[in-house]
């Protein structure tokens, strides 16, 4: 699919930054301060990357008691409660899209739980298998998910499929005895993964219950196979055992994230359908949240860029302050960028899955266009450091 290929290729590009930046510069020069290069990076673990993914392990937590709910007792009271639960975590995995360099690529977990277009044709196969619905709808159901339905049925698309028509929440009594067995699967392979995320960043201050859960499945949460977390690999960038040779080469992924989402907005996300190229590739058509995706996944960037989470920021300690102390222009310009980026995505008339056409598209793309440009100066300032 596209959208996995496009994915493969950011990822592989910012392992390439990581492989080939060698730290050779003189670590004498005055406007390199290592030590606020390592609080920037400890802050982003702790106060961007780690909360961002416990909040997308709870909610899906909750989806899947919520779904089991409604399997049992179907009202649409416990779908409306559903549908906002599945948006609350729809939008936290949005906001990590611009770190998905680590546990998201390297465990596959991004294509894994967030492609698209579902493959219907194989849906509604599934949903005239008889053996296959009584695997899902067993006590380890979500694990079948998992391990059989193929990426094209799994996540936050085939959820969205059975809970969402034409941008309103389904009515419970058009559900399906199937389809909620369905969706309590794939919920719950949904879940583990996110569980894989916040175990794989978080170490040893994630939930004991999760990282038990994690390993009854056998699914990876640690750097190479190593004891070391990915949030403890980014914090001891430059020393033994890190992946990162320099704390610099750590920054430079954040960079990185964030540049490789904003192209993505820009040029697939919304380019795609605005141009001709491929008028399917719409994400989240059946909730119609296509433009909220778009902006969460910019405030991704600014969450990494500012030093935290909304209501969690220190921008004394975050790559905002770090590009700021060496060209204070250049910070402006990328703040302003992340800002208008912002507003333009939100301008552009919804629902997105039937407004793709409009000039206010093509001015978003732009803006994101600009964010991208920007940060590859700070790239390059970065490695002349």
């Amino acid at each position: 699919m596209k959208h996995n290929f496009l994915r493969m290729g950011m990822m592989m590009a910012v392992a390439a930054v990581a492989l080939t930046f060698t730290s050779c510069k003189d670590e004498n020069n005055d406007s390199f301060n290592d030590e606020q290069a390592a609080t920037v990076a400890s802050r982003f673990v702790d106060h961007t990357v780690v909360p961002t993914y416990t909040q997308l392990a709870s909610k899906t937590e909750l989806l899947v008691t919520q779904l089991e709910a409604l399997k049992a007792n179907p009202t649409d009271a416990q779908m409306a409660a559903v549908c906002e639960t599945f948006l609350d975590a729809r939008a936290w995995w949005e906001k990590s899209e611009a770190f998905l360099f680590g546990a998201a690529g390297d465990f596959g977990i991004d294509p894994h739980i967030d492609s698209w277009p579902l493959d219907v044709n194989a849906f509604n196969t599934l949903m005239n298998s008889p053996a296959m619905i009584a695997a899902l709808d067993a006590e380890d159901g979500d694990e079948v998910a998992g391990n059989n339905l193929g990426n094209a049925l799994l996540g936050f698309h085939g959820i969205e499929y059975i809970l969402f028509s034409n941008g309103q929440p389904r009515s419970a009594s058009s559900l399906s005895d199937n389809e909620l067995i369905y969706a309590v699967a794939v919920a719950g392979d949904l879940r583990n993964r996110c569980y894989q995320l916040e175990v794989s960043w978080a170490g040893d201050d994630a939930p004991q219950s999760h990282i038990d859960k994690l390993d009854a499945l056998e699914l990876p949460y640690t750097v190479g196979g190593s004891n070391l977390s990915y949030g403890d690999n980014m914090k001891n960038a430059g020393k033994a055992g890190s992946t990162y040779s320099s704390r610099i080469v750590a920054l430079m992924a954040i960079v990185d994230g964030c540049r490789s989402i904003a192209d993505e907005v820009g040029t697939s996300k919304i380019g795609a359908p605005h141009s001709g190229e491929d008028v399917n590739y719409i994400e989240s058509p059946y909730s119609q949240k296509s433009i909220i995706d778009f902006y969460n996944n910019i405030i991704s960037i600014k969450n990494a860029y500012m030093g935290g989470i909304e209501g969690d920021r220190a921008e004394s300690q975050s790559l905002h302050q770090f590009v700021k102390d060496n060209d204070a222009d250049l910070d402006a310009r990328l703040t302003a960028a992340i800002e208008n980026a912002l507003v333009k995505i939100d301008a552009m008339p919804k629902p997105f899955v039937t407004n793709y056409t409009s000039s206010a598209c093509a001015e978003a793309m732009e803006a994101c266009a600009a964010v991208d440009e920007i940060f590859s100066e700070v790239n390059d300032m970065l490695t002349k450091l």
